[in-house]
């Protein structure tokens, strides 16, 4: 029996997550002793993430929640290390299996290791070269003590080679969070309220906006919105606002007939409203594949990417967080002249297949 403990700490890797569930429940289904455990950190609590939330992912609710929540990093670290060993201690898998980059990748990581748990790491091999970014520090640090890694991009696998690690335990995948995307698809929704009623597809930007170099600083989160308002052409701005700007956005008062401020969207929501929209503006690095993959314009301000895939290949740009930057690609945009997708190799929906079936041919089935 091979049984594999997955962990997620935040909604985002949930959906890397779920079609892991489902090829897990494939090879289930045809015969094979494969069993799993859903680890819920708590890492983030997310009111969206109620039972529909997995309902529309098509997975169970997990297994266990560490309800690691809250405190400052090294704290959460912290929460999640204790919760975690406890649950390894009761429920000792043969593998444990980390996605992404956030605080509890890294935590988990080091508490099986420590417990002499085989780890594996999906999306392995990504960087920035910004140690400014917490999730640097956590990709360096999971990576320096992974087992097998399993990679999004030819370039991830170049980084892991040059940090010496061994060729066979490197797995050229693809991105389950692609697969997530492209299974899904058929259920986007128009998210309901009247602010959406009249939107025209092709018609209209989203925005979202949560790094501290973009909205800590108040005359620059001003003068970056001012430039977006300015060079979007009258078009509606859609902008999910994150807590963390929330508070900032408040207190210098932005305000414009073309800038409707969002609650937190549904995952089905979200992608609805990127896959029509005529350009997204950005931070996010999950939100530049997804872009990517619908051939939808996307802006990255930013002034590094650990997602190079998506400018070579994508539809995706790096404009830096100087917002005097902005105008030249918001007027491509406008004018229709914006790149194409051009297919990332591995971005196919079939990334999870290839994931278990890696782990079951090196951790073995009965």
């Amino acid at each position: 029996m091979l049984q594999i403990t997955l962990i997620a700490g935040a909604r985002p890797n949930f959906m890397k997550i779920a079609p892991i569930i489902h090829a897990i429940q494939g090879w289930q289904k045809s015969g094979h002793s494969i069993q799993y455990r859903l680890v819920h950190t708590g890492q983030h609590y997310d009111r969206k993430m109620s039972g529909d939330f997995f309902e529309q992912l098509d997975i169970p609710d997990p297994d266990v929640n560490l309800g690691a929540g809250g405190g400052s990093q090294a704290e959460q670290t912290a929460a999640i290390m204790v919760g975690f060993e406890k649950e390894l201690v009761a429920n000792r898998p043969d593998v444990v299996l980390v996605v992404g980059d956030v605080t509890s990748t890294l935590a988990c990581s080091i508490t099986a290791k420590k417990l002499l748990v085989p780890v594996v790491h999906v999306e392995g091999g990504i960087r920035s070269g910004d140690l400014s970014m917490p999730e640097e520090i956590n990709r360096m640090v999971t990576d320096s003590i992974t087992d097998h890694f399993f990679t999004t991009s030819a370039l991830a696998n170049e980084n892991l080679k040059k940090a010496g690690v061994e060729g066979h335990r490197i797995h050229f995948v693809g991105n389950t969070m692609i697969d997530t995307l492209l299974s899904q698809q058929p259920k986007f929704k128009r998210p309901s309220g009247e602010v959406f009623n009249g939107l025209q597809a092709n018609a209209y930007f989203v925005l979202t906006l949560h790094r501290p170099a973009n909205v800590d600083e108040e005359a620059k989160l001003k003068a970056t919105m001012e430039a977006i308002l300015e060079g979007t052409g009258g078009m509606p701005v859609l902008f999910p606002v994150h807590p963390r700007t929330a508070k900032i956005l408040k207190n210098i008062g932005v305000q414009h007939p073309n800038l409707h401020y969002l609650e937190p969207l549904s995952y089905l929501e979200f992608n609805y409203l990127v896959k029509h929209a005529k350009g997204v503006i950005t931070d996010s690095g999950g939100i530049t594949e997804e872009a990517s993959v619908m051939n939808v314009p996307c802006l990255t301000l930013r002034d590094n990417t650990e997602r190079p895939e998506t400018i070579e290949l994508g539809t995706n740009e790096l404009v830096g967080t100087d917002p005097s930057k902005l105008k030249p690609y918001l007027e491509k945009i406008l004018s229709g002249e914006w790149k194409q997708y051009q297919g990332i190799p591995q971005w196919d929906g079939h990334t999870a297949e290839r994931i278990v079936n890696i782990l079951v041919e090196i951790y073995g089935q009965s």
